[in-house]
C-alpha cells in the first residue's frame, strides 16, 4: 500500500487482493453535512457482527449498531471534539473512524467501520494506519478501543496490527463480553 499525501486529505493506494486491482481512496476529515452517510455506514458495519452474534435492538438497545444517530455523530463533533475521518472512493464514504482526545496522552478510536461491500481490500487497515498516525500528530502514547470480545477474528486483526488485549468486561446492559485492548504510540 502506498500513502501521499496531498493539501486536500491523503490519497491511499489499496491493492485488493483478491482482484489484484488498485483502488485510489481518499482518508479526509469528515464534514457536517456527511453526518448521515457516516450514521449509515457505521450501522450497516456494525451490523454485521450483530448478526453474527445474536445481538438485537431488543437485547443490546445501546449497541452501536442501534444507537448510532445523526444526533450522537454530532454531538461527537461539537461537543467532544473528536477528529472524524472518512475513506472515500468516486463519492462515495466506504469507511468511517472518530478519535476522543483523552487527558494524560491517551486517546479513544471509536467506530472504526468499513461497508461490508467494501471489506478485505486494505481499507481498514489503512483507516488503522491512520488513525495511529493522526494520534502521534496529536501527541497521543496510548490508543484505546473496545470490541466485542467474542468477535475473535477482530481482536486477531487488531493483534496482527499492534493493538494488546488488556481486559474484559461483562455489563447487565450487553448480551457480549466487552473487551478492551490499547496501541502504544511511543
Amino acid at each position: 500500500m502506498c500513502i501521499q499525501n496531498k493539501a486536500e486529505g491523503q490519497n491511499v493506494r489499496i491493492l485488493t487482493e483478491a482482484q489484484g486491482n488498485e483502488a485510489e481512496s481518499m482518508i479526509r476529515e469528515m464534514r457536517r453535512e456527511e453526518i448521515p452517510e457516516c450514521v449509515q455506514v457505521i450501522r450497516k458495519s456494525f451490523r454485521t457482527v450483530a448478526d453474527q452474534f445474536g445481538i438485537s435492538e431488543e437485547n443490546a438497545p445501546r449497541y452501536v449498531a442501534f444507537a448510532t444517530d445523526e444526533r450522537r455523530l454530532f454531538w461527537h463533533m461539537e461537543y467532544e471534539h473528536r477528529l472524524m475521518f472518512v475513506d472515500e472512493e468516486d463519492g462515495v464514504i466506504r469507511g468511517y473512524y472518530s478519535l476522543l482526545l483523552k487527558p494524560e496522552g491517551e486517546c479513544e478510536l471509536g467506530n472504526l467501520s468499513v461497508l461490508p461491500e467494501y471489506r478485505h481490500k486494505g481499507i481498514g487497515t489503512a483507516l488503522l494506519k491512520h488513525s495511529v498516525e493522526t494520534a502521534r500528530k496529536q501527541n497521543c502514547t496510548v490508543m484505546n478501543l473496545g470490541i466485542v470480545e467474542e468477535n475473535t477474528v477482530l481482536r486477531k486483526w487488531y493483534e496482527r496490527n499492534g493493538a494488546v488485549h488488556t481486559g474484559t468486561e461483562k455489563y447487565d446492559f450487553f448480551p457480549f463480553t466487552c473487551g478492551y485492548m490499547k496501541i502504544r504510540l511511543d
